[in-house]
Formats: C-alpha cells, sequence, structure tokens
C-alpha cells in the first residue's frame, strides 16, 4: 500500500508547488508599471492643445477650456508647482 500512495504524495505536492509558482507570477506581473500615453512634445511658438479645469472665484466651482478663449483672448499659461501644499 506504501508504493501506491507515494505517487498520490508526488502528484500532490508537485500540484501545489505549482499553485504558488504561478501565484507569484501573477503578483510579479501585477507590479510591473504600467505605461501611460507618451508625454506631447510641444515647441515654443506652438498651439497649446485645448483642456478644460476648474476654476474657484470664491462662491462656486465653474469648469473653464482652453478653447472658449481661442480666437477672443490671449492666455498667459502659468502652472505654480506645489502651489498651497505646504510642500
Amino acid at each position: 500500500m506504501l508504493r501506491k500512495e507515494v505517487p498520490q504524495v508526488r502528484n500532490r505536492f508537485t500540484a501545489i508547488v505549482m499553485a504558488i509558482a504561478l501565484a507569484a507570477t501573477a503578483a510579479f506581473a501585477a507590479d510591473e508599471p504600467k505605461k501611460g500615453p507618451e508625454p506631447l512634445k510641444i515647441k515654443i511658438g506652438d498651439m497649446a492643445p485645448d483642456f478644460t479645469l476648474l476654476a474657484y472665484d470664491g462662491s462656486k466651482v465653474t469648469p473653464v477650456s482652453l478653447h472658449e478663449f481661442r480666437g477672443k483672448k490671449q492666455v498667459a499659461l502659468a502652472f505654480f508647482v506645489f502651489a498651497f501644499t505646504g510642500g
């Protein structure tokens, strides 16, 4: 009887080892960084791509899009990195 039980134990052990290996592979594959879209290559003098931001005037929040100003007004874009963050 002992000889018949040994292959069953080996098969179970092999199945457990394979399951652990598959789980480890899946865990490492999930940690791979995802590729985002390529950054825009804007040069001085190029037209800015359209975008929409939320503007707060002290009482309400309204969406403001760059296309609303195209051909009507000149727009200067300024970005303040970490503004109002305390860092």
